[in-house]
């Protein structure tokens, strides 16, 4: 082998480690863990010269797709259904306000035309997928926010995207008529939705019908159906993101096979992503070239948080049943990552002659976002007192599907109106072939017995036989 290629072979693996490690202390004192890859990517910009745009942007969408699958498999419907509406209000009408907003301090303060001052506003306009599902991820904040904050960050990508490429259009093309980008919106949109929805469905049915000979496989078969709906979504020049999350929705709530083996894929998978997104993104900040635009990029990052985005969140949400408390912290939770930095690569490859400025500013605007409001979300939720009731139910052991028999082992959150909670199992009078295996209880295991009472809060395994489908749903279905 080529001394190039060991080269390049120990250096992935000592980011990789890095990025790892990254995390352990990023937890430890309170701050977002893509500060620390991008830090990583700074330092190695010393000693490796990488500055290909294009390369950043083909790794870049193909970890928002491993990003949005993720997202959307581990959202839960029964959670995002109550708050649909203000979630896409959020992700249509609070991403406009947000570009139009940061769009005016723009031309201002960066002086550049309007078309490429609205440019910049759509190309941060969006909130991140990845930066809100990590920094939310371990916060007992209120479940109805983190829901909506979720479901925001997962559909309001496409809208960004959108807005982004048809500015780029526009800027290139002057003479473009209005109707025709109304008539693309409603195309991506509707036809993106359309086709998650179709291929999620062919998804699960093969995943729950083949026999494969490994279990790894399944997940592997998962993120080929996430990149093949992405891909056929581009060919018809629909919504390829928006496809890929309601593709993880769908399958995330179906009844699948290996469901928690694809999950745990998924979520290495995603970090993984995360980590090589934002080393990138530090290999391709000059830091000479930040000194001179830092005031402008810092000015922009401050309107963003403080101005652009409470406006549009405060406006999208006029009519919908947040008091002041909430949409105050759902303002400050708008953080931004990978989104903004993916299509900081669209002007740099159309060609454009800001496109090197406002990646420059999206440097800024993603580190103080991460730095300043990913740090404050928790503190913030606390003093608005909009903390959880209950801490999140730490699962101590990992059971799968058992794909080659016909029993499966599910896990079960209990919810106090169901008809098994706050009764003792005895009482049940379950099939001798139903059994319940494990409680996990205030994070520790309680070993079930007839006189067991199930608790709300409680995450109950249970072993039973397929055939019995029906049977166990009844017992968990919330009245």
């Amino acid at each position: 082998m080529s001394p190039l290629a060991d080269n390049v072979i120990l250096l992935s693996a000592v980011l990789l480690l890095i990025g790892v490690l990254s995390t352990k202390f990023s937890t430890k004192f309170g701050m977002p863990s893509l500060v620390l890859f991008i830090a990583a990517g700074m330092i190695l910009s010393h000693f490796i010269y990488f500055n290909n745009a294009s390369l950043t942007q083909i790794a870049g969408i193909f970890a928002l797709i491993i990003i949005l699958f993720e997202g959307g498999m581990q959202t839960s419907m029964r959670d995002i259904r109550p708050v649909i509406v203000p979630a896409l209000s959020l992700s249509t009408i609070g991403v406009l306000l947000t570009t139009g907003i940061v769009g005016l301090f723009a031309k201002l303060i960066l002086d550049v035309p309007w078309a490429e001052s609205l440019l910049f506003g759509a190309i941060v306009g969006s909130t991140d997928a990845a930066a809100v599902f990590s920094v939310l991820g371990g916060k007992n904040i209120d479940k109805r926010i983190t829901s909506t904050l979720e479901a925001e960050s997962g559909s309001n990508d496409p809208m960004a995207v959108f807005l982004t490429v048809s500015l780029i259009e526009w800027i290139l093309q002057p003479d473009m008529a209005l109707w025709s980008l109304i008539f693309s919106f409603i195309w991506e949109m509707g036809i993106g939705l359309v086709l998650g929805f179709v291929l999620a469905k062919l998804a699960v049915f093969l995943i729950n019908k083949i026999n494969l000979e490994s279990s790894g496989l399944y997940p592997v078969m998962a993120i080929g159906f996430a990149v093949l709906t992405y891909g056929v979504a581009a060919q018809i020049h629909s919504s390829g993101l928006l496809a890929v999350y309601v593709l993880g929705l769908v399958m995330g709530n179906s009844k699948l096979i290996y469901h928690r083996t694809i999950m745990s894929f998924n979520h290495g998978f995603a970090w993984m992503m995360q980590i090589a997104m934002f080393i990138l993104l530090g290999l391709l900040v000059f830091p000479q070239e930040l000194v001179n635009i830092a005031w402008q990029g810092l000015l922009l990052s401050f309107i963003l948080m403080v101005v652009a985005r409470p406006i549009g969140v405060y406006l999208s949400l006029l009519f919908a049943k947040f008091s002041f408390r909430e949409k105050t912290l759902i303002s400050w939770a708008g953080l931004r990552g990978a989104v903004p930095i993916v299509l900081a690569t669209y002007p740099l490859l159309a060609g454009l002659p800001q496109g090197r400025l406002f990646f420059n500013v999206v440097f800024f605007v993603v580190l103080t976002s991460a730095v300043i409001q990913g740090t404050t979300i928790s503190p913030l939720a606390s003093r608005l007192k909009l903390v959880g009731k209950h801490s999140p139910a730490l699962s101590l052991m990992e059971l799968v599907a058992l794909g080659k028999t016909d029993s499966e082992i599910n896990h079960i959150r209990i919810d106090e109106y169901m008809p098994i909670a706050k009764r003792q199992i005895s009482d049940l009078e379950l099939p001798t072939d139903i059994l319940f295996t494990a409680i996990i209880r205030n994070n520790q295991i309680v070993a079930p017995h007839g006189n067991t009472v199930i608790e709300p809060g409680d995450t109950l395994y249970v072993l039973s036989p397929k055939s019995k489908s029906e049977m166990m749903q009844a017992l968990f279905r919330t009245q």
